[in-house]
């Protein structure tokens, strides 16, 4: 019988905490953890990923898509180097994930192989854990630490493992002072509420607001019903941000879509009409689209009060978490619909989706990239998971693909990483193997490292009960950066014409080339109808303009009979007198 090592400890612990998968790359430094997740009978599994860039952002993809720990694995120097976009992903968006980090030492100081300072490396990514154990009995009690951090925290976190503690054999039943703690470890997270004076004050500038937006976000998710609920009670118009995107029905009448740059020019005019904001778990940087200085009344709610005041001045701040904080709202709020701004936010939204859906018609060589999200929306299986990468495609997602209930969707919206919507597809379908997910991708995301991580999808697919999983290239040959390509053909910032669909089918995969626009809908057909994953290759025009919406000037203000631009909530309630509504 194999003797008890330092790496036996780590699968101990991982699946003492449930955690259902490891993202990583095989290498010498981390190979006795990679052993030893190998003879786990995969609890917990151990995923092989191209490259360890790709490994953390799948680790980061499956705390996006499931809402449990990510934890991803590599060696030193180079690979260590690698996790770090994946790790920022997970900072910048408060997800939980934790890397291990094998270590060899055994060379000279300062001089050994692939030796780089991990935790200088490492540190700022990791900043609220990172720690070395130094030898197998503190393995146990430094990854306990390390994931109730990353889950106490919402952030990535590290464990530096060096290959002799990986290796040691350890005793049966450890010390009680190498601090090994219960077999289930976590706690549930804590119930948070506002305090009823602040609850108080938001209802009274909610009651008296004649013209209310609500902008939500990724951290409204859950509190799609309350939000429902409150709009209707105050005859609101909604806008999200693009993080926010898959929380509420875009369907419902007064959605005006996704605001900024990518987003709708009903949410723009949305905000440049408003005298009152309700921010709901949104941290959206598109600071120029929101009401301008002195114009709208602001209620905040959000779980970390770091961010209550961050992209935008503030007057009632409510740390709590979304779903109890509407709740104790709608039971002070009164009933007060404003008919006349409902109206003008749906007709808003209704000339949007007539201009929306005519761009996506428009003519285009060979194929107008909006009809290609335009015939998805129409096809889109529920329910479904959707990754969404970097570049054009972010931009017609967030216009041309209205997500109803059921539907999931997760992107790099605040680090921006090309390169990362293969890799969250596959911790999507790993962790719900009966659905279907869709990759949107570019053809810049899929040569940077799509190629290679369909490799990781040919060779799991046959273990899925539905095998769909069907990435869109938009290959527009152009990497130019600007809003409609810009450059000339056979321009230095020209991508080479790669034959996706091909690569797809080299690897035993369905592949789907299609550059008429009459076709598009039925390529979308052939790919979700295939008994295997597909790629869908749509060979779209570079030149198509990305159109961005005009900021907050472009409002609804004019639309009233009364014109009267002035006439804001601030007049109804002037300036420090919050605390007399109370």
């Amino acid at each position: 019988m194999a003797e008890r090592t330092g790496a036996d400890l780590v699968v101990e612990r991982l699946r003492a905490w449930r955690v259902p998968r490891v993202f990583g790359c095989p290498a010498a430094a981390i190979a006795p953890v990679v052993a030893a997740l190998d003879g786990s009978g995969g609890d917990p599994e151990f995923v092989p990923a191209r490259h360890e860039e790709t490994a953390a952002l799948m680790a980061s993809g499956h705390a996006k898509f499931t809402g449990g720990i990510g934890v991803c694995l590599a060696a030193q120097g180079p690979g260590a180097i690698g996790l770090l976009t994946g790790l920022y992903d997970a900072k910048l968006e408060s997800r939980p994930m934790v890397a291990i980090v094998g270590e060899d030492v055994t060379g000279p100081l300062g001089g050994a192989h692939e030796e780089i300072g991990l935790t200088r490396l490492l540190g700022d990514a990791c900043h609220q854990f990172l720690r070395y154990a130094r030898t197998p009995e503190q393995v146990p009690a430094v990854l306990d630490q390390a994931l109730r951090t990353a889950a106490a925290t919402r952030s990535p976190t590290c464990v530096v493992l060096p290959e002799q503690v990986q290796t040691a054999a350890v005793a049966d039943l450890l010390p009680q002072a190498a601090g090994v703690t219960s077999a289930t470890p976590g706690e549930p997270p804590a119930r948070v509420l506002p305090h009823d004076a602040d609850l108080a004050a938001a209802a009274a500038l909610l009651g008296v607001g004649e013209r209310t937006a609500i902008l939500v976000g990724q951290g409204a998710s859950g509190a799609a019903d309350e939000i429902v609920r409150l709009a209707d009670r105050l005859g609101a118009g909604v806008a999200t941000s693009l993080l926010g995107k898959p929380v509420l029905d875009e369907r419902l009448p007064f959605h005006t879509g996704v605001l900024g740059e990518v987003g709708s020019n009903a949410a723009a005019q949305l905000m440049g009409g408003c005298d009152t904001l309700l921010m709901v778990g949104t941290n959206d940087p598109w600071t120029g689209y929101y009401p301008l200085a002195g114009q709208a009344r602001t209620i905040q709610i959000d779980l970390d009060g770091r961010r209550v005041g961050a992209r935008h001045p503030v007057d009632v701040p409510l740390v709590g978490d979304a779903a109890e904080t509407l709740r104790a709202l709608l039971d002070r709020v009164p009933d007060r619909p404003r008919r006349h701004w409902r109206e003008t936010v749906e007709g808003s939204v209704e000339r949007w989706r007539a201009e929306a859906a005519a761009r996506a018609q428009s003519p285009a060589e060979p194929v107008n990239p909006q009809l290609v999200l335009h015939e998805l929306a129409a096809r889109l299986p529920r329910p479904a998971a959707l990754a969404v990468d970097v570049g054009s495609v972010l931009y017609w997602y967030a216009r041309h693909l209205p997500l109803p209930p059921g539907v999931s969707a997760q992107l790099c919206g605040t680090l921006g990483a090309t390169g990362c919507a293969l890799p969250y597809a596959v911790a999507a379908k790993l962790a719900r193997p009966d659905r279907p997910v869709i990759a949107l991708v570019g053809d810049a995301a899929m040569q940077l490292n799509g190629l290679a991580e369909l490799i990781t999808v040919a060779h799991r697919w046959t273990q899925w009960p539905d095998p769909r999983l069907v990435v869109l290239v938009l290959n527009n040959r152009d990497h130019s950066g600007t809003d409609a390509g810009g450059l000339p053909p056979g321009g230095t910032g020209r991508r080479p014409d790669v034959p996706y669909a091909g690569w797809a089918r080299l690897l035993g995969l369905h592949g789907v080339r299609v550059d008429r626009p009459e076709l598009v809908g039925a390529a979308w057909d052939e790919a979700l109808a295939a008994d295997r994953p597909s790629v869908l290759e749509a060979v779209v025009d570079p030149t198509v303009a990305l159109r961005v919406p005009e900021p907050a000037l472009a409002d609804l203000r004019s639309l009233f009979a009364d014109g009267d631009t002035a006439r804001l909530v601030r007049d109804r309630v002037p300036a420090g007198t919050v605390d007399d509504l109370v």
